[in-house]
């Protein structure tokens, strides 16, 4: 394994493979419920949050992060033009704030996007995410309507990519 190495664990950033479909899928669910949404709120989520097994075929687009062999969290990104988007991070609850996992995943991210071309990077986070995106450098940029719940609005960041 590479990548950094923190608190006794290992950490690898790698392409995800088509059958972890459906566990990046819970993961996120689990990462999204780390703020504490009720269940009629998760519900809503769920479909939005699912990982189809052929979208991972795009392996350029997506990282997944473990911790000692262990899945732990997950990236995509999408570019068109100078561009990109962050269409998801997560990280499972056990480890968001602690292995720099997140940090790498925006790393791996900012980096993915420049090499295909982005100057800049949306990201549309929750709302608890907030503070971390701008932690890494991104700047508020507006609001963008939920895809999963009608009239709820997230908080729309910039990434400049340094290009």
């Amino acid at each position: 394994m590479h990548g950094p190495e923190r608190e006794g664990t290992r950490m690898r950033l790698r392409a995800p493979r088509e059958d972890e479909a459906e566990a990046l899928g819970a993961l996120c669910l689990r990462s999204k419920g780390h703020w504490g949404y009720d269940a009629a709120f998760m519900a809503a989520c769920r479909a939005e949050l699912a990982v189809a097994p052929r979208a991972l075929r795009e392996t350029w687009r997506w990282r997944a992060a473990e911790i000692d062999g262990a899945l732990a969290g997950v990236a995509e990104i999408e570019v068109e033009g100078e561009a990109a988007s962050l269409e998801r991070l997560f990280v499972d609850p056990p480890w968001i704030g602690r292995a720099g996992l997140g940090r790498a995943l925006m790393d791996w991210a900012a980096q993915a996007a420049r090499g295909a071309g982005a100057r800049w990077m949306e990201i549309e986070a929750d709302p608890g995410a907030e503070a971390f995106y701008r932690r890494m450098g991104a700047a508020p940029a507006g609001w963008a309507p939920s895809a999963s719940i009608a009239g709820r609005r997230l908080p729309r960041l910039r990434l400049d990519l340094g290009v």
